[in-house]
């Protein structure tokens, strides 16, 4: 069976094909149209649709849209129910369910060709849990719990995978809803809602769960495998902050406070799945599984053994997990996801194509990872463009930011780069053979969905990625499934004897991660990065802005 899932209600716009149940490639529309998020989360857009990604994922096959079996379209508005029905002050809701009910009809002219009879509608939440559940690596029989804002009518699914079957066993009605109580707080906090929720969490580092008390009124479960969530009078707790002003104690305090119930919810919530199923392996959807320190905390304190949390939770794993959900019911058996890496590449020739093109000084040196690790063991910081682009909101050594851990200002150094906010941290990568000698948390951990503590001897050796409260969201590496990467890690190591680099995403702020070589020739012309490591081919800062006009082409070293 071909199926192409969509994701296209809410927000993060995304394409995802499955051939006979294996997933052959994701994106994002944001890589596509630069637009972060693909777009606001309001009803007047819940009309666009993917329409790059989707193109991009059948080019990617050879196929054309009337070669599809089917197409899981992740929200089903026939499950859905009036906003002011369910507690909801959105007026214009109804529009959202009037574009759902068209998407056939939208699908066919965004695919000239596709036979709208081959639209399903998936349930939202169905499809963030097959997302975890059938994408999961050997996880068999497995608990599996989702979170986010919302979707036709509930916030959360507790449900089991048995077999390539999934039951649903409790879901919890709106209002209430982790993820709102989570987004109404980071709009009080001054940031964007329904996109900033993990400066939230770095915040609530800086800060005290004084007001957990309070809090607790307001968050809390309710001991049948739901939680109350709703009406938290975030005024009454602190003023709110503008977007431009400075943060304050009270602001980080009330973050921390957010934080803590959260995770005293979601431990609950855990407990009660697993004394339903009593399974060893839970899987993690929907976008408050993006929350590391709630995951890390899940599988330190909880009572499964083993913790997988699917790299796209957010919206965008929804058009996976609806295509595999649609192909588990048609017989083909899931695969499971080998690595996040599935989205675009260029050959060789492509990526020297396009610097030829852009007329910038390039050279093709014997061993790339090599070339960058000597410019990082010189404190420089390194653009790392190699192979399939990401899917899901990690740059995870395809499309990724490096510099020296052992420089405490590189942190400070990198949030300039971006325009970020210097309360925020950047993350470790390290060998997966190396990382229980530094970092103390959940391994092999691929994709930096779990915070782990720094060992005390390794703190002020890699003083760059350890955040305030002494933890770093790691990323662990299988030569086996990144020999590059490995390749640039033992290089580094070599060079200056730490086994760790610094790794973020290559963009800058309020941008999507770059994602084809024209978005990387940008970042990297505005930002002061002084080597750009595209596939083969070096890019030097020094000589793009010492060479005269017309100087382009291959230097030799």
């Amino acid at each position: 069976m071909r199926i192409l899932g969509i994701n296209a209600l809410f927000h993060d716009p995304a394409a995802a094909l499955v051939i006979d149940g294996r997933t052959v490639a994701a994106a994002e529309e944001e890589r596509f149209s630069r637009r972060k998020h693909g777009k606001r989360p309001v009803p007047f857009s819940a009309w666009e649709l993917p329409e790059q990604a989707a193109a991009w994922c059948l080019k990617r096959a050879g196929l054309r849209p009337r070669d599809l079996d089917a197409v899981a379209y992740s929200f089903d508005p026939a499950l859905a129910r009036p906003a002011d029905a369910m507690g909801l002050d959105d007026p214009w809701d109804h529009l959202r369910l009037t574009y759902a009910r068209e998407a056939p009809g939208f699908l066919r002219t965004a695919l000239p060709g596709l036979d709208p009879a081959t639209v399903r509608f998936v349930p939202h939440h169905l499809a963030h849990a097959a997302s975890g559940a059938f994408a999961a690596p050997g996880a068999g029989d497995c608990s599996v719990l989702v979170l986010d804002g919302r979707g036709e009518r509930a916030s959360h699914l507790a449900a089991r995978r048995v077999g390539d079957r999934l039951e649903s066993l409790r879901a919890q009605d709106l209002p209430h809803s982790l993820g709102l109580v989570y987004e109404e707080l980071t709009e009080h906090l001054g940031f964007l809602r329904s996109s900033d929720e993990f400066k939230v969490m770095a915040l609530a580092s800086h800060g005290t769960p004084r007001m957990l008390p309070e809090l607790r009124r307001y968050v809390y479960p309710t001991g049948d495998g739901g939680f109350h969530a709703s009406g938290v009078p975030w005024r009454e707790l602190c003023a709110p902050r503008g977007p431009e002003e400075p943060w304050t104690r009270d602001h980080a305090d009330v973050a921390a406070g957010a934080q803590a119930v959260l995770e005293e919810t979601l431990l609950d919530l855990v407990r009660w799945l697993h004394g339903r199923t009593h399974d060893s392996v839970l899987t993690l959807a929907g976008g408050v599984a993006l929350n590391c320190v709630a995951n890390s905390r899940i599988a330190r304190e909880g009572p499964f053994s083993h913790v997988w949390v699917q790299p796209a939770s957010g919206d965008a794993g929804t058009a996976l997990g609806g295509a595999l959900l649609l192909s588990a019911g048609a017989g083909d058996r899931p695969e499971p996801m080998t690595g996040a890496d599935l989205g675009r590449d260029w050959s060789d020739a492509e990526l020297g194509a396009w610097l030829k093109t852009a007329a910038v000084p390039f050279e093709r040196p014997a061993d790339i990872a090599a070339t960058a690790a000597r410019t990082l063991a010189g404190n420089g910081v390194v653009a790392w463009f190699q192979g399939r682009g990401e899917y899901g909101p990690r740059a995870l050594g395809h499309r990724s930011l490096l510099a020296h851990p052992g420089h405490a200002g590189n942190l400070e150094r990198l949030n300039d780069v971006k325009g970020r906010e210097q309360f925020r941290p950047v993350a470790p990568m390290v060998l997966a053979d190396r990382a229980a000698e530094i970092f103390d948390g959940p391994l092999p951990s691929p994709y930096m969905l779990f915070v782990h503590e720094v060992a005390p001897a390794w703190r002020e050796r890699i003083p760059a990625v350890v955040h305030v409260d002494g933890t770093a969201r790691i990323q662990t590496v299988d030569p086996a499934r990144e020999p590059l990467v490995a390749k640039l890690l033992g290089e580094f190591e070599r060079l200056t004897g730490l086994p760790v680099i610094v790794n973020t995403s290559l963009n800058t702020a309020g941008r999507p991660m770059v994602d084809d070589p024209r978005d990387a020739l940008e970042c990297f012309g505005s930002s002061p990065v002084d080597l750009l490591a595209m596939g083969p081919y070096a890019i030097r800062r020094g000589d793009v802005f010492r060479s005269p006009a017309g100087g382009e082409g291959e230097v030799q070293r």
